[in-house]
């Protein structure tokens, strides 16, 4: 694991905050610490040579506002730590969301189990990173050069020694988060495997049951379960052992400074002011190293799920990166092809290629979506419908050309496109809620006829569950489909994509939908439908078959 992730400095503001806060605190503790023991070594010092308490008292003082500043400055410790630490949690949370958004077809590699977990107990985990982990590496970065100079000044040999023993511990804390890191790593992967698994049984409970087969799945949870619990204790066995190592290492270090301290005080060789002021700071040049060890686990977690959220990040931006290329070379003149004229109205994609990632989904796709007319586009599952209609919207990388109304389609076109996926994403609140979303302030009429033309014959202020719960799967199939019409009636726009609107719908209702949707394209839209049902096809005015199209 590494120590300090570059990325969380180079992205996150409050994570640079902290660390500057964090330098200066670590330079007052290590002032308080020094001044401490001066005072400390020359108080007793004093009183041993027969100075008196009147001449003593400025010492105390100075001993009372040391220890009082280094109080003070571990509790500002602990306070920057808590916000330093829901203040980076709250940068990566939103800059995942806002990645997550922008990429609605997900990132390759980060499921949703995943991703939840990531959102979830994942960056909670940062708490013990910035609350003990960090303090630690800062003071130790910072304070413990401070204190060790102060004591070979005192006496260079008690120095020497520190400086030979100290870099004992950085090795076996390298040593040891080897070891951690890879148990680690396990245990935040079969932290994901559970959560994966218990949201995959929850979310097909309902066809489990009905199949008899739910029973079954409390084996599967309890041997997940099983094996999170054992990666769990081999990281708390690898704790306990490498907190007995670093806490030896340490102590036999100041042992040895305090051997040696002592010898040369019996022989004379050594003064007690300045042996008493190395025997005081000895322990503290290790302390910060033994904090650091022992917050080390605690912050294993928190670096694991941090590691993650910015893999996400970069991939979520590189996929970016390559759509905004693709939009760029869009934005260019395109050359004169044959097929068409440039200034007719409706969608046109000339020799477009579709990626995913490194893999080319689809390859040389051309055709004409007219307007005034619903064009429906057909092919088996997984011949890249979905992909399609991904790379017309921005959210895939693709080459060639994608032409509304004979000009290339740029990202403030994709704004004002309306659209509804296979999935019907849906929330709690009144099914009103749901199909005015993002178009709150619309006239009432244009809610009713998005209702008419979707087929949804429910009382729009029927109230719903998390995540459309209390509809069937048509049902709520019908109010996402009325959704993306309400927007593009909304929003006055040219364009509309449905993803398999009537995979849950009965062949009737199919029909029905199928005339809605010519009744909006007589109006000059562009209706663009991917689908594999007979009964839509047969309402659309033209069919492109995918696997045709890019043979």
């Amino acid at each position: 694991m590494k120590p300090l992730d570059p990325r969380l400095v180079r992205r996150s503001r409050a994570a640079r905050w902290f660390l500057l806060a964090g330098g200066a605190l670590a330079l007052v503790q290590a002032a308080a610490v020094l001044a401490f023991a001066w005072t400390l070594a020359s108080l007793v010092t004093g009183l041993i040579d027969g100075e008196r308490m009147p001449q003593a008292w400025p010492l105390l003082v100075v001993l009372v506002v040391a220890a009082s500043v280094r109080a003070i400055a571990a509790w500002l410790w602990d306070v920057a730590g808590s916000a330093g630490a829901l203040r980076v949690k709250a940068e990566l949370r939103a800059e995942l969301l806002v990645a997550l958004e922008a990429r609605p077809t997900g990132v390759a590699g980060f499921p949703t189990a995943r991703i939840a977990t990531l959102l979830g107990p994942g960056l909670d985990a940062l708490d013990g990173y910035f609350g003990t982990y960090l303090p630690q590496l800062v003071l130790s970065v910072i304070a413990t050069p401070i204190l060790i100079v102060a004591a070979w000044i005192a006496d260079p040999l008690s120095g020497l020694v520190l400086v030979i023993v100290l870099p004992l511990i950085p090795v076996f804390m390298a040593l040891i988060g080897l070891a951690t890191g890879a148990v680690q790593r396990r245990q935040w992967d079969s932290l994901a495997t559970l959560s994966r698994g218990f949201l995959e049984v929850v979310g097909g409970l309902s066809t489990l049951s009905v199949f008899g087969r739910a029973e079954r799945q409390v084996g599967r949870i309890r041997a997940v379960t099983d094996e999170y619990r054992s990666r769990t204790m081999k990281v708390l066995r690898i704790t306990f052992l490498s907190g007995f190592t670093l806490e030896f290492a340490a102590s036999l270090s100041v042992a040895l400074v305090a051997v040696s301290i002592g010898l040369r005080l019996v022989s004379g060789d050594l003064t007690l002011a300045p042996g008493l002021f190395v025997l005081v700071l000895a322990p503290e040049v290790f302390l910060p190293l033994r904090n650091l060890g022992a917050a080390f686990h605690a912050s294993a977690e928190g670096v694991t799920a941090s590691t993650d959220a910015f893999d996400l990040l970069d991939a979520a931006a590189q996929l970016g990166a390559a759509v905004a290329r693709d939009e760029t070379a869009a934005s260019l003149p395109a050359p004169a092809t044959d097929g068409g004229s440039d200034d007719g109205s409706g969608l046109r994609l000339v020799d477009v290629r579709v990626r995913r990632g490194d893999r080319v989904v689809l390859d040389g796709v051309h055709f004409e979506a007219p307007a005034g007319r619903v064009t429906a586009i057909t092919g088996e599952s997984g011949s890249g419908k979905s992909s399609l209609f991904a790379a017309i919207l921005g959210f895939e990388a693709a080459d060639g050309e994608i032409l509304l109304d004979g000009r290339p389609l740029r990202p403030g076109d994709r704004s004002a496109i309306a659209w509804a996926g296979q999935t019907a994403t849906l929330f709690a609140g009144s099914i009103a809620d749901n199909v005015r979303l993002g178009d709150e302030s619309a006239a009432p009429e244009v809610l009713d006829r998005s209702l008419r033309l979707a087929g949804v014959e429910l009382d729009p202020e029927r109230r719903l569950g998390p995540g459309g719960a209390g509809l069937s799967g048509g049902q709520a199939q019908r109010v996402a489909t009325a959704r993306a019409i309400h927007r593009l009636l909304a929003r006055d726009g040219h364009l509309l994509l449905l993803d398999e609107p009537t995979s849950a719908l009965d062949p009737g209702r199919e029909a029905d939908l199928g005339r809605g949707l010519r009744e909006l394209a007589a109006e000059g839209r562009v209706i663009l439908v991917a689908t594999h049902r007979s009964a839509l096809v047969g309402s659309a005015h033209s069919i492109h078959d995918l696997a045709v199209l890019h043979a």
